[in-house]
């Protein structure tokens, strides 16, 4: 059983959440120096506005990450010691007094935490193919006056202390929790390309608030760096996208989110069927049957065998892998329970 609540609060301040007991972050939070977030920075410090109005670009850059840091502060204190963050985020680009830059905000979040003592783990580059005819930017076809458009974000991974060990129950959940020998090999490339997401809002406060990532960077994030029954905090949690990809990864989940209007649409996205998550269980299930099947026959004759589930894997620590399926799900206020078979 699993549980999942979305509360509305500042992430700067997570009173509600013992210190130490969460065991993984996943998040995207509002990106410095890109406009749909402007006003949500300034509400917090309205010095910003001056720094625009001044064309004071790095002023403003600077600020914002301070503002950030103070939620990554309380991530700092919630998070169990050998959990892991996993942040994405954008670089932003801006024209200010008429200079036009690049504002580096992957880097600055780097040193934020390196700052703090955790290990910088290598990132991923979330690449967003575009189709879009008009990419480049600057001065057309003359030399020395365009410019680069990015299509690709971060995943950045740091990990607070050393290895984490299990021990009794948590070394069985960890076997469970283990992943397919071909998914390993996609999500630990450096390199994802998955296609963005487009959110359908009702209100236009909400549209311009709200920019989430499609449900495979959380629910890959979450298999790779969390075992089963942990739980994973999102405090810039948007429209749930990360409690989601817990419910169905069989980990519990706390999202946080400033906006009222927001967090009520992302109460009643949780409001999900069993039906609809397990369809996003069952596919994982098929594709990986689709890759055993691919297999030459003589590789077919080298797999292991997982019981519980009654199907080849590639390897032998995969043999324990126990993909839950939902039984029920149980809505009381703002708290939803899964339970699993």
């Amino acid at each position: 059983m699993t549980k999942h609540q979305i509360i509305t609060s500042n992430s700067n301040r997570l009173d509600f959440i013992d210190s130490g007991s969460v065991n993984l972050i996943v998040t995207s939070p509002p990106y410095p120096m890109i406009e749909m977030w402007d006003d949500l920075f300034i509400s917090q410090d309205s010095t910003i506005k001056k720094d625009f109005e001044e064309g004071n670009g790095y002023s403003s850059f600077l600020k914002m990450h301070a503002l950030l840091n103070e939620t990554w502060k309380e991530c700092d204190r919630v998070l169990a010691d050998h959990g892991f963050i996993c942040i994405n985020i954008g670089d932003a680009t801006r024209t200010l007094g008429g200079e036009f830059q690049l504002y580096s905000n992957h880097s600055k979040i780097i040193e934020f935490f390196s700052s703090l003592g955790y290990s910088v783990m290598p990132d991923i580059l979330w690449r967003k193919p575009s189709n879009s005819p008009n990419k480049f930017m600057g001065s057309g076809m003359y030399p020395a006056g365009a410019y680069v458009t990015y299509e690709h974000e971060y995943i950045l991974i740091f990990r607070k202390g050393g290895k984490r060990t299990f021990k009794g129950k948590e070394k069985e959940y960890r076997q469970k929790s283990a992943y397919f020998w071909e998914e390993r090999n996609v999500w630990f490339s450096d390199l994802w390309e998955v296609k963005g997401t487009s959110q359908v809002l009702n209100s236009s406060t909400a549209r311009n608030r709200n920019a989430s990532f499609p449900f495979e960077i959380p629910y890959r994030l979450v298999n790779m760096y969390s075992a089963e029954n942990d739980t994973v905090l999102d405090p810039f949690c948007g429209l749930g996208t990360t409690n989601l990809a817990c419910m169905a990864a069989h980990r519990n989940s706390i999202g946080v989110e400033i906006d009222e209007e927001i967090a009520k649409m992302a109460r009643e996205r949780l409001n999900i069927s069993a039906t609809e998550l397990n369809k996003i269980i069952n596919n994982r299930i098929s594709a990986h049957l689709s890759f055993i099947a691919s297999l030459p026959e003589e590789k077919k004759e080298k797999c292991y065998h997982n019981e519980l589930h009654r199907f080849p894997v590639k390897t032998k620590q995969e043999t324990a892998i126990y993909i839950s399926t939902v039984s029920n799900l149980v809505y009381s206020d703002d708290l939803v329970t899964c339970e699993y078979i």
